[in-house]
Formats: structure tokens, sequence, C-alpha cells
């Protein structure tokens, strides 16, 4: 074992006495959180319009704070990006992260000098977290990886501005610049697949041991290698391979192929990073769920996510979140984002600490009939049946039928790409819907009220998914392939990958 790798132990250490603390103070350091933001907000002209001079509880807040998304919130936004200071936050935010809004195009979300670091302590934390449970280090002694967006960045009146993952590109620890990779010019190319093919040529005669990203771009990337080194697995290529950490999708529909290639069922590391803030990352491998993030300049809120569309909607802060049940977050937070909603839905598994999985996007569900089926059940009734009968999803999503041809009842039309085929693939979908009624029960009426016919499977060639983003101009970086939608924009697209 290195220095480095003997150091981390005792860091790791000291890190987790920290989150100790945190782990058993959450509701303390949520009303002190809330307390910080308001008191620092109350002079922005954001803070002025909504008297936060007057604000002295969270039942005062909600009176004067409405729920927004970013459509909603972009009034003020678009004031941050013309160089206006104390909008939201004090002062000017030190970069905008630049995503790719479904409904609102290009998005710029403010990162400030207080919100920054926390990006960068929670990621740490999450690697210290693991070696501190697991007492493995050696990987902090060899190459990591990190498969991410550009590290250029642009400016908009005097403000950095970039994706996320190449914004943090500039703010890794020195201690781990030696050992990452890929190169800063690597990783400055701008075509996904040319930017593959070259970290694959960078990296292959390396000691890589932490590998980072997406797990469909990973996935990429390890084919690839895979190519050029004869077939062989990720763990003969990197003996000393330890460590996946992801984010972004949920693993599981990823994680057999995953395994397959590597050669190994790896231990992995769950983050929730997002533009808006690190919510929250898997501290342990033996406990189910993600550390909420309750002392990192975040004010949390929710609402059950069945009301969310309610005109008013229950809503209310960790005191009273309740175990196994589907909330909208609602993030306040130290770079001037207030009331927003971040499109996402949790399910707390643990209250002590508070630890949360993540389910779904609140605006990807199908209803188009009153049944309200989301993320987390199509993925569980699939991914069930996929077990089960020993069969390898590479990627699917979902969509509703509502105009079939004469004389059809209209249904769920789920659209698949297999690595290993189903060999009756009409038995195969019969399964998926009973286990998806068995989730919904919703979905479940309609089926038995013949309001609407058993879901249809169309298997797709294959990189169908791969063709179908390199079409959209979204191959690669933080962009990912919705699971399911209430339109049938995607689905239409993924008709000319159909094989059967």
């Amino acid at each position: 074992m290195g220095i480095k790798a003997s150091l981390s132990k005792v860091f790791a250490w000291y890190v987790n006495r920290r989150l100790n603390y945190m782990r058993g103070n959450a509701l303390a350091l949520q009303q002190k959180t809330f307390s910080h933001l308001v008191h620092e907000a109350k002079n922005t002209v954001f803070g002025a319009d909504h008297h936060f001079d007057t604000i002295a509880n969270y039942e005062d807040f909600k009176k004067h704070v409405p729920i927004r998304d970013y459509e909603e919130l972009r009034p003020y936004i678009e004031r941050v990006v013309n160089g206006e200071e104390n909008v939201t936050w004090p002062g000017k935010p030190a970069y905008l992260a630049k995503t790719s809004g479904t409904t609102s195009g290009v998005k710029y979300i403010p990162i400030s000098k207080e919100s920054m670091p926390e990006h960068i302590k929670a990621a740490r934390n999450a690697l210290l977290s693991y070696i501190h449970e697991t007492g493995e280090a050696d990987f902090v002694d060899g190459k990591m990886i990190f498969l991410q967006g550009s590290p250029v960045l642009d400016e908009k009146h005097g403000i950095q501005t970039g994706r996320l993952s190449g914004i943090v590109a500039h703010h890794v620890p020195g201690y781990l610049q030696k050992k990452r990779l890929p190169s800063y010019q690597t990783n400055c190319i701008e075509d996904w697949e040319e930017k593959v093919d070259a970290i694959v040529e960078e990296t292959r005669n390396e000691d890589m041991r932490l590998i980072s990203g997406i797990p469909p771009w990973c996935q990429m990337y390890f084919d690839r290698l895979s190519g050029v080194s004869g077939g062989k697995k990720i763990k003969d290529i990197f003996p000393n391979f330890k460590l996946y950490v992801h984010g972004g999708v949920n693993y599981q529909p990823y994680r057999a192929r995953m395994i397959e290639s590597i050669g190994f069922d790896i231990d992995s590391i769950e983050t929730y990073p997002a533009s808006e803030g690190f919510i929250a990352f898997q501290d342990s491998q033996k406990e189910k769920g993600l550390l909420l993030m309750v002392d990192a300049g975040i004010f949390y809120e929710f609402i059950p996510s069945e009301e969310y569309y309610n005109e008013n909607p229950t809503r209310i802060n960790l005191k009273d979140v309740e175990l196994d049940k589907n909330y909208a977050l609602i993030l306040n937070t130290s770079a001037g984002l207030w009331g927003y909603s971040i499109g996402d839905t949790v399910k707390f598994v643990s209250k002590n600490p508070y630890k949360i999985v993540v389910t779904g996007r609140i605006k990807h569900y199908i209803s188009a009939f009153g049944e309200h089926v989301i993320g987390e059940e199509v993925e569980q009734a699939l991914l069930s049946v996929a077990a089960e009968e020993g069969i390898d999803i590479i990627e699917f999503t979902v969509a509703p039928q509502v105009a079939p041809e004469s004389g059809q009842l209209p249904y769920h039309e789920w659209f698949i790409e297999f690595g290993t085929e189903p060999k009756d693939i009409a038995a195969f979908a019969v399964k998926v819907d009973k286990a998806l009624q068995q989730k919904n029960i919703y979905y479940f009426d309609l089926i038995e009220g013949n309001i609407l016919q058993p879901l249809i499977v169309r298997s797709l060639k294959k990189d169908a998914f791969i063709n179908y983003m390199r079409s959209q101009g979204k191959l690669g970086g933080q962009n990912k392939v919705p699971r399911l939608s209430n339109d049938r924009k995607i689905a239409d697209e993924l008709k000319a990958y159909i094989q059967y």
C-alpha cells in the first residue's frame, strides 16, 4: 500500500466522524441552513420581492415563496445571466452550469462561490466513505478516469459558463491531478465518439483503478476498449480496477451487461450530483440508499408526487417526510434557487440517517388513460422478468399508443434493445405486463376493464439507442434517454430502428 492510500485511510476516519455528526443532527442542520439562506438573500432582488425580511419560520417561507420550475424562475435567472448582481443571491455567481432542458431548451443554473466547494466536498466524501467502510484504498495509488464533458468554458457577462462536469474538472484537488485521466487535451474533444476513441488509446496501457461516468457511456468505453484489446474483459486490461462511480441514471438496467464486460461484480458508488447542487451519495456498500447532504447549502422541501400538479399541494420539509413515499424534490440553495422544482422524484428508505433513492422524473410518466405509471414501476417490472429469464437489457423506453390500428385497443409500447433476445418475445411481454399490473393498480384496472390491451414489445436493432442519440446530437456527456414519455416524440423516432 502506497503513502497516499495509507494517508487516505486516516483522512477517511476523520471525515466519517464529521459525517456521523451530520447523520445525527440532520433536522437541526436543515434549520440552520434555512435560516442562513434566508438571511443571506434578504437584500437581493428576489429577497425583496418575496419579503424575506418578514420570514421567521418555514410556514412564513411557504406563504411568500411559491414552487417554481425553471421556466417560472427564468425571469430572475435571465437577469443573472445578463450580468446583474444581487438578483437571487448576493453578488454574481462564480459559474453558470449549462444544461439541456427537455422543455426549456438550454438552461443556465447559477453556481456560487458558496455552493461550488460543496460539489467537490461531496464527491470526495463519497470516496472516503467507501475507504472507511471497506478498508480498500489501493485505488488511490493508481490512475482514475472521469468520463465527462469538456472543461472548456465560455464567458457570459463576466461569468464562466460550461457543463457541470467541465466546471468541476477545474476544481479537482491537486493530489488527484497527476493520477487523473483523460488528459486535458483529450477531455476538450467535443465529438463524443472521437473523444471515446482518444480515451481508449490514452488509457489502454495505464493502471486504471477507478472509473467514473454515466453507465451507458462507460459501457461504450468498455466496448471499444475490449474491441482494440482482442475481446479481453476489462479486468484483464485493468487488473487493478477496483471501483466504479456512477450517477445520472439508475445503474440496475445496465448492471448485468457492465458485470459481463468487466468480468466480475465490481464495487460501485452511486452519486446524485446535479447542476443545482450535490444532493446525496452512497455512503455504504451494505445499506440501501444515498445519504442526503443536509449540511451543504441546500434546504430541501418535498411534495407528494401524486399531488404535484394540484393547485395547492402538500409541501413539507425534512421533518415530516415518510418512508417509501414518492416525493417531488424541491430545492432552496446557496446559489440562489428558491422553491425550485428540480424535476426528480425520490423516496426515503431511512430516516436515521436520512437516505433516499431516486425514483424517476416528475414529468417522465405515462398517464394517457389515468394510469400514472412512473419510471420506478417500469424499471422494476422489466428488470424482474429479465433477471428471472436471464435476459440482457441494453436500453429501453416506453410510450403510450393511443391511436392504434383500427379495431385495436390502445396500449403501452415498449422499445427495447436486447443484449440477449427472449426466445419468445410475446411470452416475455406478457410476463412484463403482469409484473407492471402488480406494481400499478390503475394500470391493472385498465387492463382488466378492457380499456387497454397488454403492452407490446418492439425489439430494436443493435446500437439503436446510440444511433438515435447521435441523430439528436446528444451522444455522450450527461445526456440520457428518458425511460418513459407521455407522448410519442421519442417513440416515433425509434420506429425506424425496429427489427420486429
